[in-house]
């Protein structure tokens, strides 16, 4: 490789670790683990925790022993609550595989259908009762208990109806922010990041100081709604910002260490370096979540330094899991693509020519899939170079800086003589009053 002059010195440290052996120092890599299912439930509580199982139940891959266990897992969990259609749908996939213990309870489901009737019959008649001594808030709390019911037994899209109707019977701004938090709380779990973002603004424009705890929870709400939507940039920015207060407080959306890694890939597929640098790296509050996952703090580290074959390694040992996340799934070769372009545009970017077999080895790819990568982004002008096939050898375009200062220069003197000569005109003529003169003839 040939070294671009104007290139900065410690950045062409970095990058030349690269293409040749690696140091001594290297740290090693921690390899991806099959997901302990146990583990990770723990980290959430409520519907989400039941919701996360049946998703790695449902795209585990076929690996039966992982899906057993998380339906396993759901059953039980469901158990706890009200949600009959959802135990009989589990029942069902179960299908018998984990044995009687995990059959069908039908005197469990008709106990708790007919506990559920009985409440409702009982908060009809209370709320009825509110509305007609026309007392706010206890119209307020009767609506609210009626959303709570609904979303208890699996009906999502009554219970925002119900928290949404509190509206208009809010007389403090904590019942504006309960309220909000409920709407977003039942609208993430139908998929409505619409709803998301819009109660999120809402709370936001509450004009009393929120709480730090409740803050946070509007961030990560944000930031989940622009990921839904691959704003990756402005999910990142929202996940970046959330206070590490939040802890494990909204753990019935999302646990501190999906604010990790989720903000973490985000800000890795969107940020340019000194962003990168800035708001992640020197970050401490998002260090404290970082910490949570030292996979992803050590892609990020890799990904800085320029050690683009370990971060790669990182990214591959995590893929697996992250399928698995029923947020991120979609996402995820997505924001591995961008990763990864990232990472190509910044190794070629401070050297006047780059051997292509050298960069393969730094990216543990094929020269002829490096070439064709490399095709890509110079089509789409996010390299400027090009490839010689023959002898594998890229060769950046980088603008002759002397030629074009000079070119500048001689433009910028000619624009300042043509003003010139125009303004001695102005004054030659204005001196000998031509235009009078002129007008007078006429």
């Amino acid at each position: 490789m040939e070294r671009d002059d104007e290139a900065s010195g410690p950045m062409m440290e970095e990058m030349y670790t690269n293409g040749g052996e690696e140091t001594s120092n290297r740290r090693p890599i921690i390899s991806g683990e099959p997901l302990d299912i146990e583990a990770y439930a723990a980290l959430y509580k409520g519907r989400t925790k039941i919701m996360r199982l049946l998703f790695i139940a449902n795209h585990c891959g076929g690996n039966q022993t992982i899906q057993l266990e998380a339906l396993r897992m759901a059953y039980d969990e469901i158990k706890k609550g009200e949600n009959t259609q959802l135990f009989r749908d589990v029942v069902s996939k179960i299908n018998g595989k984990l044995g009687d213990k995990y059959g069908m309870d039908s005197n469990w489901c008709e106990s708790v259908d007919r506990r559920a009737e009985q409440k409702k019959v009982k908060l009809e008649n209370e709320l009825s009762s509110y509305r007609t001594n026309l007392i706010k808030e206890s119209i307020r709390m009767g609506y609210n208990d009626f959303g709570d019911f609904y979303y208890a037994c699996g009906l999502p899209g009554d219970a925002f109806k119900y928290y949404v109707r509190t509206r208009d019977y809010c007389t403090t701004a904590k019942h504006i922010i309960h309220m909000c938090m409920n709407a977003i709380l039942v609208s993430i779990e139908m998929g409505q990041f619409t709803h998301v973002t819009s109660y999120v603004s809402k709370a936001e424009q509450n004009p009393e100081a929120l709480e730090p705890i409740v803050a946070a929870k509007l961030r990560c709400a944000s930031g989940l709604a622009h990921l839904e939507l691959k704003k990756y940039k402005l999910a990142a920015r929202k996940f970046l910002e959330v206070n590490p207060e939040l802890g494990n407080s909204y753990n019935e959306v999302i646990a501190p260490q999906d604010v990790a890694t989720y903000g973490g890939l985000c800000a890795l597929a969107s940020f340019d370096r000194s962003e990168l640098k800035q708001k992640v790296i020197d970050n401490i509050n998002f260090r404290n979540f970082l910490e949570l996952v030292p996979e992803v703090r050590e892609l990020i580290n890799d990904f800085y330094a320029s050690r683009y074959a370990s971060c790669l390694e990182y990214l591959g040992s995590l893929k697996a899991n992250l399928l698995l996340d029923i947020h991120l799934h979609d996402h995820v070769d997505s924001l591995y693509d961008q990763i990864r372009k990232k990472a190509l545009i910044q190794y070629t970017l401070p050297f006047v020519s780059v051997d292509l077999s050298r960069m393969a080895d730094a990216f543990k790819t094929s020269v002829s899939g490096l070439e064709r990568e490399l095709e890509a982004l110079i089509t789409d002008n996010q390299i400027q170079a090009r490839i010689d096939s023959h002898n594998k050898i890229l060769y950046a375009r980088h603008a002759d800086q002397r030629n074009a200062t000079f070119q500048k220069v001689l433009q910028m003197g000619n624009e300042y003589d043509r003003n010139v000569r125009a303004m001695m005109l102005r004054a030659n003529l204005l001196k000998h009053e031509y235009h009078a003169r002129a007008a007078r003839k006429l």
